[in-house]
């Protein structure tokens, strides 16, 4: 029943600042900073002088806006103060809203949390709306956007009627509905005589095609989580090829160290990049070679355990120096990137093309005949020839590997909805196996395990919609 408050836009200088609150005190809160002239009608900006409520001294000159709940962000009263974004005006206009009496600061997201409580929103629009605000490109934008408005909701919910659906024709007549309770307790269904027979072989082929359904979605490759957190790419390759002059020519700027010296990366040098609205985070390793000091035999181990774990590899190798024969360029390639690295998606950089001195036609033919080889760039880190090629094949491989977030079903977007979606196949496939010993209590709650993991991705577990199906379609107790 307390009232909330938090600055809602960015810290720091800026030219508006939007300061928040939300709870029963809102109302109050506005009428006494604001005062005269008073509240302006719900939605409708409304240009006030803003004062201290303790020493009536003027804090700033700013547009406030009320919000009557429920037609609100968080279904409560709300208001809002659009004032002069200075730090000195921002943390004035805080003091005094912390000195009313049933005020108090927001806790981080609290104010989500009190839309979701609400119903505003469920767990996944909550979790877009996240996703929204950390959003830095295009693609991620599009994905967070699609996930707030609901359609992954609409996804899981459509899956959720169906199997509250089945489970109410399933329910045995007198067969108690084991851990499904309402406010008065714990309830079950009396027998009746007037429940029609079920049809297990349509309930069979419903259930079926629903764990179909699920597990072709959590077969995505995990294209959302890809792209709400980004692909990881690693470049690697033996000492001195070029790998840290690669990684400064791709973020434009000198993040890494460049010597001549072989072995002058050690540690791991990340940055995160926007390519063709895609987020990338790319690493830099240590040359890959059997090294004789302890530090860099450090890096390397580094370099090797970052390759396992990439979703991306640039494998980079100086092309004055590598086969101008597709066998030998893949067995190069072979050598360096080792099982499972293998078969992780792969760019082949074949760099200092500027010293071939003319030979660049030899060995362009050589990366196009033969055994196949991963797409392929020829590139001058010195001179920029070849940039263009390769963000062209790391724009594809990018969007090969994180989808286009506006085509087709919403992708899964955080490993607790895979967890979650998991459990509610095992879920499902515990029902087929009880039906098929004949055991229906044990069915059906197979059935009600299934629901309950759905429920907990959206937030929405509880036995009322299940009771409402039996009780409309089946008349118990009529």
């Amino acid at each position: 029943g307390d009232t909330i408050f938090a600055l809602s836009s960015g810290h720091g200088r800026c030219g508006v600042a939007v300061i928040r609150t939300s709870g029963p005190g809102s109302r109050g809160a506005l009428q006494t900073l604001t005062s005269p002239p008073g509240l302006p009608p719900p939605r409708v900006m409304a240009l006030r002088r803003i004062r201290d409520p303790d020493t009536a001294e003027t804090l700033d000159r700013g547009l406030v806006v009320w919000f009557s709940g429920p037609q609100s962000f968080t279904g409560e009263d709300c208001a809002e103060l659009h004032v002069h974004g200075g730090p000195a005006v921002v943390s004035g206009v805080l003091r005094a809203l912390g000195r009313l009496p049933g005020l108090r600061p927001a806790e981080p997201g609290e104010f989500t949390r009190r839309a979701f409580r609400r119903g505003k929103l469920d767990l996944t629009a909550a979790e877009g709306l996240g996703d929204l605000i950390r959003a830095e490109t295009e693609a991620q934008r599009r994905q967070a956007l699609r996930q707030m408005e609901g359609e992954l909701a609409r996804l899981y919910q459509r899956w959720s009627e169906t199997l509250t659906q089945v489970s109410g024709w399933v329910w045995p007549p007198g067969f108690h509905l084991v851990g499904l309770t309402t406010p008065g307790g714990s309830c079950h269904v009396p027998p009746s005589p007037i429940l029609p027979p079920c049809s297990f072989p349509a309930v069979d082929a419903t259930v079926r095609v629903l764990e179909q359904e699920i597990s072709a979605h959590l077969q995505d490759g995990r294209r959302g989580e890809l792209l709400r957190g980004g692909v990881h790419a690693v470049i690697a390759g033996p000492p001195n090829v070029g790998k840290s002059s690669l990684l400064n020519l791709l973020c434009q700027r000198p993040a890494a160290i460049v010597s001549p010296v072989a072995g002058t990366t050690r540690d791991v040098v990340e940055v995160a990049l926007n390519v063709g609205g895609y987020p990338l985070v790319l690493s830099d390793t240590a040359g890959l070679r059997d090294a004789t000091d302890p530090v860099e035999q450090e890096g390397v181990s580094r370099a090797r355990d970052r390759l396992q774990q990439a979703d991306l590899v640039l494998a980079v190798l100086d092309a004055p120096t590598v086969a101008t024969e597709p066998v030998g360029l893949g067995v190069t390639l072979g050598s360096l990137l080792p099982p499972p690295a293998a078969t992780t998606p792969c760019i082949l950089v074949l760099n200092k093309v500027d010293l071939l001195r003319g030979g660049e036609g030899v060995l362009r033919d050589a990366c196009t005949r033969g055994n196949p080889l991963p797409p392929t760039t020829l590139l001058s880190c010195k001179t920029g020839e070849g940039l263009d090629h390769l963000l062209e094949l790391l724009g594809q491989q990018l969007a090969r590997l994180c989808g286009d977030p506006l085509a087709g079903s919403p992708s899964l977007t955080q490993s607790r909805h895979s967890l979650h979606l998991g459990d509610t196949v095992v879920a499902l496939a515990q029902y087929g196996r009880e039906r098929r010993r004949g055991d229906l209590g044990l069915a059906a709650e197979g059935l009600r395990l299934a629901r309950r993991h759905l429920g907990r991705i959206t937030g929405h577990v509880g036995a009322e919609d299940i009771l409402d199906i039996i009780f409309r379609d089946f008349c118990v107790g009529k």
